[in-house]
């Protein structure tokens, strides 16, 4: 019998927003989540007090004010800023490019001293191509900032990141690189940046406070009762697997991550820190505590890091990423001609969509559909 308005499959962002949004409204819903925790990727293990982000770092931000005073009521945020550091081969390059990367690089100090040296590489790699547009992703990458940036910060990682070689990556994936003559490092341009004080955790608990939820339940196992139980389903899930692969299965990547606790208050003084050469097998680490200096583990001696490894998804990992080339891009068309066509079915988020978001895009999607 039905007994909900909603159900909906998936306690990251989106599902819990429109949860929250839609009691507002004074539906009812039931939430259910194949983890064993709610929140979905946003989710924060508590290790040692620290909030360790357990599938990978996740900074707020945005310049879209209403969804920022939105997230704000459930848990105030603190002023964290992500200025992420590049290291390769041992050296240090501050990220995004800007005035301190280009000293760091060729010991430029001024901006003209800076875009004279990168016109001039760019100028060698338009030249190579002899009037024809960029073919892959590597002729992009040269065409934009040239030679030495490219090879340093953004080869080895990009190929570690995608599991192919750079080469044979389409030239649209990269179609601008961010290049500030400034000495400035915070990596986004937004109004509003930060984490909320407390962890992600507490953002999920207020979104989902008085709302049904299930943890460790799947979907698909029993699909036809959970399917009976709500007048509307809001899915989450792979919108593939919700079609039982009718078209083929669209490719994702997926991330590993390699946590370690260790006797000491600071491990490597930054939250992030790439490692963008090829020889290194993960694409970065992340220090869990310089999310929140404002918290009481940051003066214990103890801190909690994670390693990332990029890597193609398969059965029984997490789907992180979707691979928006041309051939999956047709593929999910098809999918999405299925969904189109759904009355009783909201497809929403990165897996739901196959498309990337940012945090504020997804709340930001939701509150449209309010």
């Amino acid at each position: 019998m039905t007994k909900y308005d909603y159900l909906i499959v998936g306690s990251g962002l989106f599902g819990s927003t429109f949860a929250y949004l839609a009691k507002q409204q004074g539906k009812s819903c039931l939430v259910i989540d194949k983890r064993p925790h709610l929140g979905g990727n946003i989710y924060c293990e508590n290790i040692e007090g620290i909030h360790v982000h357990k599938y990978g770092a996740h900074i707020f931000h945005t310049s879209n004010k209403q969804v920022w005073d939105f997230v704000n009521q459930f848990v105030p945020f603190n002023r964290y800023t992500n200025s992420p550091i590049a290291n390769y081969q041992g050296q240090l390059f501050n990220l995004p490019f800007n005035m301190n990367t280009f000293y760091q690089m060729w010991k430029v100090t001024t901006p003209e001293q800076a875009q004279k040296k990168i016109n001039e590489q760019k100028k060698e790699a338009v030249d190579s191509l002899n009037g024809r547009e960029p073919a892959n992703l590597e002729e992009q990458a040269l065409t934009l900032v040239g030679k030495d940036i490219y090879d340093k910060l953004i080869k080895g990682y990009t190929e570690k990141q995608w599991g192919r070689k750079c080469t044979e990556l389409p030239a649209f994936i990269i179609k601008r690189l961010p290049v500030r003559l400034t000495f400035d490092n915070n990596y986004f341009n937004d109004s509003y940046q930060g984490i909320p004080i407390g962890g992600y955790n507490k953002l999920t608990d207020g979104l989902l406070k008085g709302i049904e939820t299930k943890i460790n339940t799947d979907f698909f196992k029993d699909r036809t009762t959970w399917e009976s139980m709500a007048e509307k389903i809001v899915f989450t899930g792979k919108i593939d697997e919700f079609y039982e692969y009718k078209f083929g299965k669209l490719e994702y990547r997926s991330v590993r991550f390699e946590t370690e606790k260790f006797a000491t208050q600071n491990y490597q003084g930054n939250a992030v820190i790439n490692y963008t050469e090829s020889e290194i097998p993960y694409t970065r680490i992340i220090e869990h505590k310089h999310f929140e200096p404002e918290n009481p583990s940051w003066n214990n001696a103890v801190t909690v890091i994670s390693r990332e490894y990029s890597t193609e998804w398969k059965e029984g990992m997490e789907p992180f990423y979707p691979v928006n080339d041309e051939k999956n891009n047709m593929l999910y068309q098809k999918y999405k001609a299925l969904a189109d066509n759904e009355k009783n079915v909201i497809f929403g988020g990165r897996l739901a969509q196959y498309k990337y978001y940012d945090m504020d895009d997804i709340i930001a999607e939701v509150l449209k559909q309010f």
